[in-house]
């Protein structure tokens, strides 16, 4: 059984202020570029939508919204990191249970400055290696 990758990207236009040795920055917007990389059972055709529409759901309650103010960042600093990891558990259980894969997130707050989660540790050398890491992927659900 073969893989397919495919990339999806998702923007969301939304404010946040961190805080930082306790105080609480200044509020100020971001255009976030959310990058997802993705395995496929390959098929003859995929239909986009299956990804796209339920992602798009997901981020719509974030949408021009001030991030300190909707869950979970009410209690979990709105900084890059926590927001890429959250959105990566998020959307992978969103996901996961129509056959995607995520293996890589970029998650950007400027286009100069992002933050990379990227499941594979080590590039794989060989075709079996690359065989061991998808099925790697797809046996464990990363949302630790």
């Amino acid at each position: 059984m073969g893989y397919s990758q495919y990339k999806f990207k998702f923007y969301l236009n939304a404010i946040h202020a961190i805080y930082i040795q306790g105080v609480m920055g200044e509020k100020h917007p971001h255009t976030w570029e959310i990058e997802i990389s993705t395995l496929k059972q390959q098929e003859e055709f995929v239909q986009f939508k299956e990804v796209e529409e339920p992602v798009e759901k997901f981020l719509d309650k974030y949408q021009n919204k001030f991030l300190n103010a909707c869950e979970p960042f009410k209690d979990i600093n709105p900084t890059l990191e926590n927001i890429t990891n959250y959105l990566l558990k998020e959307i992978q259980a969103i996901l996961m249970p129509i056959g995607w894969y995520i293996f890589c997130i970029e998650v950007g707050e400027t286009p100069s400055r992002s933050y990379i989660i990227s499941l594979v540790e080590n590039r794989a050398k060989s075709e079996l290696q690359k065989a061991d890491m998808v099925n790697d992927i797809i046996a464990n659900s990363f949302l630790t």
